[in-house]
């Protein structure tokens, strides 16, 4: 049987896909599952992910860390933010995290149903698509996006995971060609290709800059984070 790929721009757009039998990839570039590869790749025990904000405050008093981000900007009283090098800090190694985010948790909790759903990045591209080359499951990437609207820097990762499985995984429809075609032009500079994107000019205007190019460097960790009983935690073989 020839597996498939497909793309959900936003996840607004949820209700038109079928996930029981797909392997969920949510992607959240800039800069929620790039934080949570970071997180896992030095140490982090499991990230637990929440769509509502009250829902993540209250796990504090369970013993866990707080991970709050609403619209570009860490909650005021929370534990850790949005950036990737929060994430980095040896004394989180061997924490549990709860972790929101103005979309991709979002992301996370529209893909409930999924036959599995596992965390993807740039940071750890290569490891998502051999994990993928290696299931049964037919694939749909979901964006994360900003509040609804598609982005840019999102879409060209499933771009880039079409492109890397494009002799093992086929296209379901025309949006992963889409995301393709994106890709291969925006490859060999993708900060210069997004420096007018809406989220990257959001980002600037918070003065965050070394994020970005970061969040865009392929194949930096080889951690893959799946959905276990709504924990995150690392893939093991």
């Amino acid at each position: 049987m020839i597996k498939t790929i497909d793309v959900c721009l936003s996840p607004d757009l949820m209700h038109l896909y079928t996930v029981s039998d797909k392997t969920v990839v949510v992607v959240d570039i800039l800069r929620a599952t790039s934080c949570m590869t970071t997180a896992f790749a030095h140490g982090i025990n499991t990230i637990k992910p929440f769509a509502k904000l009250d829902d993540c405050l209250a796990m504090k008093s369970h013993g866990y860390f707080t991970a709050c981000e609403r619209d570009g900007k860490k909650v005021e009283g929370v534990d850790l933010g949005n950036s990737p090098f929060e994430y980095m800090d040896e004394n989180l190694k061997g924490q549990n995290i709860a972790f929101t985010t103005t979309n991709g948790t979002q992301a996370i909790a529209k893909a409930d149903g999924a036959k599995e759903i596992i965390i993807g990045s740039f940071l750890n591209l290569s490891t998502v698509a051999n994990y993928l080359r290696g299931s049964e499951n037919n694939v749909l990437v979901v964006c994360a996006g900003w509040k609804g609207k598609v982005n840019l820097e999102d879409t060209l990762f499933a771009g880039a995971l079409v492109e890397l499985l494009k002799d093992n995984i086929e296209p379901d429809c025309d949006t992963p060609l889409m995301a393709q075609h994106l890709y291969n032009q925006a490859k060999h500079d993708m900060v210069g290709f997004l420096q007018n994107s809406s989220h990257v000019k959001r980002l600037a205007r918070l003065n965050i800059h070394k994020d970005i190019a970061f969040c865009l460097t392929p194949d930096q960790y080889n951690v893959l984070p799946i959905l276990q009983n709504g924990l995150l935690k690392p893939f093991q073989r």
